[in-house]
Parts: C-alpha cells; structure tokens; sequence
C-alpha cells in the first residue's frame, strides 16, 4: 500500500522514545510536513488516546467541537473515538460542545490519524475543532481538558495539529517561527500570544497549540523541545513562498531544548 510504503519512510520506529504530555505537528501534505510530523511522532512513547486539536478551516459547525461518538475511516482502517472522554470535555467546559458537523470537511485531524495507526493500530482519539477565540477562552479549554483527563484518570497525549507561517519567503518564515517556538519551549502562553500578535505571524497552529501548552501545563509538563523545523520549500524548491512546520513535544522534568498548508 502506498500510504504505508510512505509512512514506513517518515517514521523512525528505532527513535529514542520519551514520555510527552502534548506537541506539536503539522497538518499539510505528507511530501511537504510529512519528515516533521514522522520526525515528532517517531519520538514518543505512545498512549491509548489521542486527543487531537486543530483550527477550523471549513467554518462548518459548532465554534469548539468535540466529535464524541463513531469512528474515522482512513487507508489503514477504522480509529475509534474514546466517547467518554469526549463527554467528559463536553460536561466539564462552558466551551466544548459535542458536534459533528466542524469535523466533515476538515483535514487538521484527519490528516494525523495514519501515523497514529501505523504506530499503534488501536489507537483511540477524540477530535476536536477551534474557531477563532480569546486568549484567554483557548487556555480554559486547556485546563477543561486537563481535568477531564485527570477526572478519568486517563493516559492521554494531546497533539495540536497545525501549520506555522504561511506565504512568506522561507528565510522570514523561519525567524518568525523560530520565535513563536522559542516561547513554546518556555511554555509561555503570554509572549507566544504577544510574538503572534505583533511580528503579524500567519500560524493556524496558534489555537491549537495555546490549548495543547495550557492543559499540557495542568497536567504537569515543564518544558518544550523543538524536534524538526522545515519548510514547504525544502519539498518544492521555491524559497519565496514558503509554509512553515515545526515539531515540538512538551513534557515534564527539566528537558528544555534550546497539501503544502493546512
């Protein structure tokens, strides 16, 4: 099959592995993000459950959708949605609501479910979409999340799908995201969101990742390291009009380091 023959090529299944709370990974074409999220993916030690977070790019749906029951159909067979899990998010947010509606045309999640598959055949997830939100609204999600996750007692890792900046040459897409990433490092919500803000930093990971860092913090991870940057030009050649990809895992201890978009 060629989508395993692919898979089989981005990931590294003699990584050293580590424990990770959240990270990281693009959500492109796999021949332009697939090295950075085999290269991420590759790297930890993998759980039963997946919560997986990305922006919305359909405007379909509720504002901060959780598909809560069935399953997702991909090459590699069917991944099951962990439904208590999600209900649980859904009763414990003044956010979330259960929707399937936001799920129907968006890649952010779909796009991630092979690696998880290839990794881990009964890999269960819970899906979850993002509008455009407050600051402060993305970081409550996070902590609604985390205390879904410690109420269940739940093994879980959180990964926030997304791309960094988006149409700029690489050389300024890279010192822009090499940025926003050195405040994700620090697990710093508050300069992450002033670097975006005012560098004018063109990233859809920005919900997912404020989220993933905020419930990533609650349930006890320190730090952040950054395990593959590139961008769509080293696939394409073109240097002038770039998307950036990075691969960051947040974890726990002292461990700090220093489609062609989504």
């Amino acid at each position: 099959m060629e989508l395993k023959a692919s898979l089989a090529r981005l990931v590294n299944k003699k990584a050293q592995k580590e424990e990770a709370i959240g990270l990281l990974v693009p959500h492109a074409g796999y021949q332009y993000s697939g090295a950075v999220t085999g290269a991420t993916i590759s790297r930890i030690i993998f759980k039963d459950v997946f919560i997986i977070i990305g922006p919305s790019h359909s405007g379909l749906g509720k504002p901060f959708s959780v598909m809560a029951e069935g399953t997702w159909q991909t090459p590699l067979g069917r991944v099951e949605i962990d439904s208590e899990l999600a209900k649980k998010i859904v009763a414990v947010s003044q956010f979330f609501e259960e929707d399937e509606e936001a799920h129907r045309e968006e890649h952010a999640v779909e796009v991630q479910l092979p690696f998880l598959q290839y990794l881990k055949p009964d890999v269960r997830i819970v899906p979850i979409i993002l509008y455009d939100a407050p600051v402060a609204a993305y970081q409550q999600m996070g902590k609604d999340i985390a205390r879904a996750i410690k109420e269940l007692k739940k093994d879980v890792v959180i990964m926030a799908s997304g791309d960094m900046t988006h149409h700029e040459s690489a050389a300024a897409a890279k010192e822009k995201d090499l940025s926003a990433v050195e405040a994700m490092l620090a697990l710093d919500i508050d300069e992450l969101t002033r670097r975006y803000k005012t560098r004018h930093i063109s990233m859809c990971a920005y919900p997912s990742v404020v989220c993933t860092i905020a419930a990533a913090k609650e349930l006890g991870a320190t730090a952040g390291e950054l395990v593959k940057y590139q961008s769509s030009g080293d696939a394409t050649g073109d240097y002038d009009d770039v998307v950036g990809y990075a691969g960051v895992i947040f974890k726990g201890g002292s461990h700090a380091s220093n489609r062609r978009s989504g």
